[in-house]
Order: structure tokens, then C-alpha cells, then sequence
């Protein structure tokens, strides 16, 4: 498909500017909030995108209008659809790419405000971000054709392999500030949400692996192969799985609802069991929100996967929470070291007040 001038081809090359100085800011090993900066422009990338297809599709149609039917405006210009309406709005994308891209909307808003600057995020979603650039060409593909492709602007970007060793990953977890402990919470709370479906997919996460090449191959081969898991033989996958076996870490996804989940009765019964008063489901509720372990009316947190995992889970099919027995045994010992009473948490709760959850912990 060959764009003539106006708005569909400008927005649709805008999206691809955005697109390719995303993937620049993300291998400039330099830049300064990397992280951000790529899911930034990526966003864009992809909204732009949806843009292009609409306009070309049903026109200028992808604006939000009042109950009058007048457009809504924003400094005067027309509110366009964000990425969140295009998906719905478009309604036909794979589950596992919108799986993705909810994971960099969710990611983005919540780094809105912060600063990231540490390696340590950018590798926990390396897969991810992969599959955010991937998914991103051939939906462009599909929409506007092969001729728009991204793969000759793009170069493989160089990697260094030396692996750390167990002390230094432990000094840098020391490092992570509380912000970047959220962040990293809210990841492995959406990643154990996920299907073994979605999660396995390439489309949601690209999962590689580097080994050099050392057999007696043609001088004129690529230094690099990439394997595509989807499309090779049942024979094929095992030799690769017993190669990886051999190279790469064990890595185990947890399920998201795991042994030790209570239900808030259960965890009021533990409490009160340890405890010389009791406790009802009216303090629990106080001490989950001043504590932010899970959204709540008193803590202004409106996402339901946003839980920090050490302590609370979301269950999406019965659409409630469970909790650990870390969760009971932190209030337990607040109790009996007289840190926290009744009087305290309901005054801040009453006062939307938050807990310094570090100073109730074990090492706190």
C-alpha cells in the first residue's frame, strides 16, 4: 500500500519516527531514563498507529465527544482516542499483544511521575520490550503493508554477556530504592496474572537466548540467528531445550494465587489467635489500606493488580484478594511489639494516612 500526502501518511510516518527514536533511546547505553524514555515513544508509536489505521478506515472519527455530540477539546484541539480506546475500539487484536501493550499502559502511567534509572527494571522487562517493538511492526505491517516495514532501519544492538556474580546482584538489590520495589511488585503481579497461554507467547514476551556460534559454519553467515519457538519442529525444541538447560538460569513462574493464600477471615482468625484482643473485618480493612498492600478506599489506588505481592494477591477470576501468611504475621508482630492498636489505625484510616510498611517488616 502506497500512502498518498495528508493525514493518514503524516500520522502513520509520525509513528514510525516515534517508534524508531524509542528503539535509539533504548540502545544509547548512556541515555538517561532509557526505560521510560522507550515505553514513552513507544506508546506514542502504537497510538499514532491506530491513528493512521483509523483515519484511513473510517475517517476522523477517533475523537471523543459530550453527550451533545460535540467534540471534547483539550487547549482547543480535539481529544483524540487514547491507546487503551484504540485497542477496544479496534476489538481484534490477539490476546497476547494486548496483554503487552496493557502492561506498558499500566507501566507507563506508573512511571509517570518517577524517575527510573536503574538497569535493574530495564532487564526484568527486556523480554517484554522486545515484544512491544515486535508486535508493533507486523501490526504495521498488517495494516499498511510490507513496504513500511521497520527491520532495515533497525540494527542489533550490542550486548555485554559477563554475567554478574551472586554478591554484586545482591549489593544492587540493595540499592533499589522503594519506588523501583513497587515497580518490580507490580510486574510479577501482572506477568502472574497472565495465562501459561499468553505468558509462553512470544507476542507478550520474547524469551532469547545467545550462544555463540562455533561449528564450522559459512564465512558468510549472519554472526546472529534468531529461532522463532512457533514455527520450528517438536524434535527441534527439544534439542533447544536441552542447549538452554545447560546455559541459562532455572526460571520459575509462580503462580498467582500460591500456598500460604489466605482469605481475609482466615487472616483475622490467625490475628486473633496470636493476639490478646480481636480484630474485624472493619480493621483489616484499615490495616490493608494503611498499609497499601491492595487498592482500598483510603489509599487512592485504583488498579486492582497493583498489590504488592509479598503480601497480596489479585485473584481476576473470583475478582477478589488473597493474602499471605506474611500479610497476618506483619500485623501480628506490630501488635504485640505495641506499634500498632486499634486507635492508631483507624485514626489513619480516618485520616487516609499511610503505614511506613518497612518499619513493620522482619529487617525493619
Amino acid at each position: 500500500m502506497t500512502l498518498r500526502k495528508g493525514k493518514t501518511k503524516s500520522t502513520l510516518e509520525s509513528s514510525i519516527e516515534s517508534a524508531l527514536l524509542a528503539v535509539e533511546i533504548y540502545n544509547k547505553p548512556r541515555t538517561p531514563f532509557r526505560v521510560e524514555g522507550f515505553i514513552t515513544q513507544m506508546i506514542m508509536a502504537w497510538t499514532r498507529l491506530f491513528h493512521a489505521h483509523f483515519n484511513n478506515t473510517i475517517g476522523s472519527r477517533y475523537y471523543y465527544k459530550n453527550s451533545n455530540g460535540r467534540y471534547q477539546t483539550i487547549d482547543g484541539e480535539k481529544k483524540s482516542w487514547e491507546l487503551k480506546t484504540c485497542i477496544t475500539k479496534h476489538g481484534e487484536i490477539p490476546a497476547s499483544v494486548k496483554s503487552n501493550l496493557t502492561f506498558f499502559i499500566k507501566l507507563r502511567n506508573k512511571i509517570e511521575h518517577r524517575h527510573i534509572d536503574r538497569d535493574e527494571v530495564g532487564i526484568m522487562i527486556f523480554g517484554e520490550c522486545q515484544s512491544l517493538l515486535y508486535n508493533y511492526e507486523n501490526t504495521l505491517i498488517e495494516f499498511f503493508g510490507e513496504e513500511y516495514a521497520l527491520n532495515e532501519s533497525l540494527s542489533f544492538s550490542i550486548q555485554f554477556s559477563r554475567l554478574r556474580k551472586k554478591s554484586q546482584l545482591k549489593a544492587s538489590k540493595k540499592l533499589l530504592s522503594k519506588e523501583i520495589k513497587e515497580l518490580k511488585n507490580f510486574i510479577e503481579t501482572y506477568r502472574n496474572s497472565l495465562t501459561d497461554e499468553i505468558f509462553n507467547t512470544q507476542e507478550y514476551s520474547i524469551k532469547l537466548i545467545q550462544v555463540p556460534k562455533i561449528s564450522n559454519t559459512n564465512r558468510n553467515d549472519l554472526a546472529v540467528e534468531f529461532v522463532n519457538w512457533n514455527s520450528i519442529s517438536e524434535a527441534d525444541r527439544e534439542n533447544y531445550e536441552k542447549v538452554t538447560a545447560i546455559i541459562k538460569d532455572k526460571v520459575i513462574k509462580k503462580e498467582a494465587i500460591n500456598p500460604g493464600r489466605r482469605k481475609p477471615s482466615e487472616v483475622i482468625t490467625k490475628v486473633n489467635s496470636e493476639i490478646d484482643f480481636t480484630i474485624n473485618h472493619y480493621d483489616h480493612k484499615c490495616l490493608y489500606c494503611c498499609f497499601r498492600i491492595r487498592p482500598g478506599s483510603a489509599n487512592n489506588i485504583d488498579d486492582p493488580f497493583d498489590t504488592n505481592a509479598n503480601y497480596c494477591h489479585y485473584d481476576e477470576v473470583h475478582d477478589d484478594y488473597v493474602y499471605q501468611d506474611a500479610w497476618a504475621e506483619l500485623i501480628i508482630r506490630g501488635i504485640k511489639k505495641g506499634t500498632l492498636t486499634k486507635e492508631i489505625w483507624k485514626a489513619k484510616f480516618k485520616a487516609k494516612e499511610s503505614f511506613d510498611i518497612s518499619e513493620y517488616e522482619e529487617n525493619g
